[in-house]
């Protein structure tokens, strides 16, 4: 592919807007169902949607990330209103999340993410493809018994993913069976090399032709008492009569309670768990751009802490990066952040103004798209490349599939990351680091990779690359370097593709060895010591 053009927020629209439909109609049912599975008003889901699109969207360094409440802070909203006692009350909580988010910005905090290994990010990404994959099911057959948008192994019906797909041939209605059986099949049509040279299949996105048609097939079945669809199995958005009922959704917290101590606590929990759970979708995001652009954590942190404030001031959920719409808008093509932005505007003027057409949206239909986005992220392809990297990198992918599936998301994630530090300390006890120091020549900016480095190393090397300036002359030297982590590996191949469209001039001296190909990507372990920049000053690595 070749390297990203940034010609103005105008000049990829016909990429960006498209996308941000897709977005918009999947953001719809996860804002609803995760308000619902917060014990908070429907509409609540949707500001804190709006926030994270237009808010957020805007003041991000994220090019394709989209943000809007997550699934992972359900549990946790849910609790804190019971026991705080009203929903205003909470919303106290959420501005204080977003002031400790905007300072843990500014305390440049952002580079935990980078501490988490490609392995556990690979495995977080195909843990979250199979989940959508699987909990699509009963809302495919038309089962809705679980909310929309839900990742956790237990269901609020006391189920729990798997057994939900043996509870739901209780519940199967043969309309959304119907809708969502072709909207499968449009899909993988419209996914079919000879569609895609059609010139109008290039210009019309497959998910809306889906939702349209599934839109027509639910008002043709009302009137077939066989096919009907009832009230759980439609998008269900709160219609308001006039501009005044729709102000009147919004809701503003009780200030009085910003001396409550328990309203602190749980302000620094959302805090705590929406900048995590951000920094894991923002590393999983940028590893899924094709244009391999790197986001500025510590922004992201910012954004997201104004973006909490702003949500939790005018009555809605909190706020993080969320990787289900931000995998979708890369799907469907998005390139950049105008599509987060846009699906935010029209997220706010489609409940404002046709709200009553989205409430005949088939919760099916969207269960259609939401197959294809959960398959691209578990291709059986990424479980064969994890597989021929060794057990090094293949057992915290698969615990950390195995644990997001079982458990829940930052569970899953923890577990992955446990597994993969196992295997650095007991890589490090048997082959302990080399030092080497190398100085600038002739203007050129050299880093020398020495013996060995782990994902622990992730950090410096990505700071130290990041600040190379465009147009620069740079030399990776590997030629002593025995083992190079896939980590580092994969940060050297998205800096080449990036260097690219930032002009610099980049060499890489490989190190040959028989029986393995003359090429970095295939070099095992790293480790950066020094660098030392055109200007003559010293950049810490």
């Amino acid at each position: 592919m070749s390297p990203f053009k940034n010609d103005g927020f105008f000049k990829n629209l016909k990429y960006d807007l498209p996308a941000s439909l897709i977005v918009f109609l999947v953001a719809v049912p996860l804002c609803l169902g995760i308000a619902l599975a917060s014990g908070a008003p429907l509409f609540s889901g949707i500001i804190a949607g709006i926030v994270g699109g237009i808010i957020a969207g805007v003041l991000s360094g994220s090019q394709l990330g989209v943000s809007g409440p997550a699934a992972g802070l359900a549990v946790i909203v849910l609790t804190a209103i019971q026991d705080l006692g009203s929903f205003q009350i909470f919303l106290m909580a959420v501005v204080i999340g977003g002031v400790f988010q905007l300072l843990l910005g500014y305390m440049k905090a952002g580079i935990i993410g980078y501490y988490f290994p490609s392995s556990v990010i690979k495995g977080m990404l195909s843990g979250i493809g199979i989940i959508i994959f699987l909990k699509q099911i009963p809302h495919a057959v038309g089962y809705d018994k679980d909310y929309e948008g839900s990742l956790t192994f237990s269901n609020p019906d006391g189920h729990n993913t798997f057994s939900e797909l043996f509870y739901m041939f209780e519940a199967m209605s043969m309309g959304a069976i119907i809708i969502s059986s072709v909207s499968i099949l449009l899909l993988i049509l419209w996914e079919q090399p000879f569609m895609k040279k059609i010139k109008v299949f290039q210009i019309v996105q497959g998910p809306l032709v889906v939702v349209g048609l599934g839109i027509i097939l639910n008002l043709i079945f009302q009137n077939m008492n066989v096919f009907t669809l009832n009230a759980e199995q439609v998008v269900s958005i709160p219609v308001a009569d006039s501009i005044g009922d729709f102000i009147n959704q919004f809701t503003f917290p009780d200030f009085s309670a910003i001396s409550n101590s328990a309203v602190w606590v749980t302000g620094i929990t959302i805090a705590v768990v929406a900048s995590l759970e951000t920094l894991l979708c923002l590393e999983a995001t940028d590893k899924l751009d094709p244009f391999k652009r790197v986001t500025p954590a510590n922004r992201e942190l910012k954004a997201q802490g104004v973006a909490n404030i702003v949500s939790g001031l005018i009555g809605g959920l909190p706020i993080t990066q969320v990787i289900v719409r931000s995998s979708t808008n890369i799907q469907s093509g998005g390139r950049t952040k105008a599509s987060a932005i846009f699906h935010g505007i029209i997220l706010l003027g489609s409940a404002m103004a046709i709200p009553f057409l989205l409430n005949l949206i088939p919760l099916a239909s969207l269960a259609a798209i939401l197959f294809l986005v959960g398959y691209k992220l578990a291709k059986p392809a990424l479980f064969k490349q994890m597989y021929s990297l060794g057990q090094t990198h293949f057992v915290p992918f698969i615990v950390t599939i195995s644990g997001i599936v079982f458990t829940d998301l930052l569970m899953g994630i923890g577990m992955g990351l446990s597994v993969a530090i196992f295997y650095v300390l007991f890589n490090n006890y048997k082959k302990p680091f080399l030092f080497e120091d190398k100085h600038l020549k002739d203007g050129v900016i050299r880093l020398a990779l020495a013996e060995d480095v782990t994902f622990i190393n992730k950090a410096s090397i990505q700071r130290t690359l990041s600040q190379i300036p465009d147009r620069a002359k740079v030399v990776i030297d590997a030629s002593k370097s025995i083992n190079i982590d896939f980590d580092v590996i994969e940060i050297i191949d998205e800096f080449e593709v990036n260097a690219k469209h930032r002009n610099i001039d980049l060499t890489i001296i490989e190190r040959k060895r028989k029986g393995i190909s003359n090429q970095v990507t295939e070099v095992e372990h790293a480790l950066i010591n020094n660098l030392l920049p055109i200007d003559g000053k010293e950049v810490s690595v």
